[in-house]
């Protein structure tokens, strides 16, 4: 009778542990810790899942293949969508079928096959001098070649990131042979070089060195919340590009599933919660960044901006234009 108490004990100990084991989730982000620790530490007092963090802002998708199976994460998030395609093109993501998910973040915003799922839009604006142009409510981003702005262009890398979608939802709209001759005459039209980053190019338009720069939406805020910073946004107007046509160019932060995740049910359940009300919530309130779940606020900063219509061409078919984009922007040498 012992040795069976004995043993039914070590079995209750090795399903406690294995439950324990399986109430945690990993997670690499590019995310900064101050807009997601507020959030997962919310999931864990909710569901009394662990949740461990490491952030990467650079080689997440080479540190995963390196890994491979061996991986500890679970869960990716990531800053756009050409870091989303890219983990799913070198084979690092799994698909992930959840209903909850699939209710919450509309079909622009996902992968046809569920391989990755965005948690937030960001508008590629385009900043205007206040005191030079003043608001510009009919500019499109194809205005930026015009002749007219010669020499009065900023902007970060072409192929940043967030530049390299632009070019790419350019392409989908407008082909190769006009893509390209639009980027020769943005190129022509820049003051300096591209160089920095999207707050730097409005300090420029404060400065005097350009009139006009393309940047994030979710910067302007946090330019309007920083003291030393706040002078810079107060120089320019935040324009929503081609609200004529077609809608101003999104891009996305969202998360994927790795493929050789170990706690994939809690993982499933922390981006269910990724998108829903509470963490949606969050997200706006914390980096003024569109939420993609329909109906959940704004931050009222963000509201002021006033509404806009956004690209309604699903993000999953400007990501497939990314290799060419890439490409164009060598091509014209745009950064030279």
């Amino acid at each position: 009778m012992k040795s069976w108490w004995q043993g039914m004990v070590a079995a209750l100990g090795l399903l406690a542990m294995t439950t324990q084991a399986a109430e945690v989730v990993n997670v690499y982000s590019q995310r900064q810790a101050y807009l997601i620790d507020p959030i997962l530490a919310a999931f864990s007092q909710q569901t009394g899942i662990k949740v461990n963090s490491v952030y990467l802002e650079d080689g997440l998708a080479e540190r995963l293949a390196r890994e491979g199976e061996l991986t500890p994460a679970d869960l990716v998030l990531t800053v756009d969508i050409s870091r989303l395609m890219e983990l799913v093109e070198r084979d690092l993501t799994q698909p992930v079928a959840s209903e909850i998910i699939r209710q919450n973040i509309p079909a622009q915003y996902r992968a046809p096959d569920d391989s990755w799922f965005a948690l937030t839009t960001r508008v590629r604006n385009i900043y205007s001098s206040r005191d030079r142009l003043g608001a510009l409510a009919n500019l499109r981003y194809e205005d930026l070649a015009d002749s007219r702005f010669k020499g009065k262009i900023c902007t970060r890398s072409g192929k940043h990131q967030y530049n390299v979608a632009l070019v790419a939802s350019m392409l989908a709209h407008h082909g190769e042979a006009q893509t390209r001759q639009w980027l020769e005459g943005v190129k022509a039209n820049l003051a300096r070089k591209p160089q920095g980053n999207d707050r730097d190019q409005v300090k420029a338009i404060k400065e005097g060195i350009c009139d006009l720069s393309l940047g994030n939406s979710y910067y302007y805020g946090l330019m309007l919340n920083s003291p030393e910073q706040k002078p810079w946004a107060d120089a320019v107007y935040i324009n929503f590009p081609n609200q004529g046509d077609r809608g101003a160019h999104v891009n996305v932060s969202g998360m994927v599933m790795t493929k050789h995740a170990k706690h994939p049910a809690a993982a499933r359940q922390l981006m269910e919660f990724l998108s829903g009300d509470e963490a949606q919530q969050r997200y706006a309130e914390l980096n003024m960044e569109y939420p993609v779940k329909p109906g959940v606020a704004l931050s009222p900063l963000v509201a002021s901006w006033g509404a806009f219509k956004p690209d309604s061409l699903p993000v999953a078919e400007i990501a497939k234009q990314r290799a060419a984009a890439l490409r164009l922007l060598d091509e014209v040498r745009f950064d030279l």
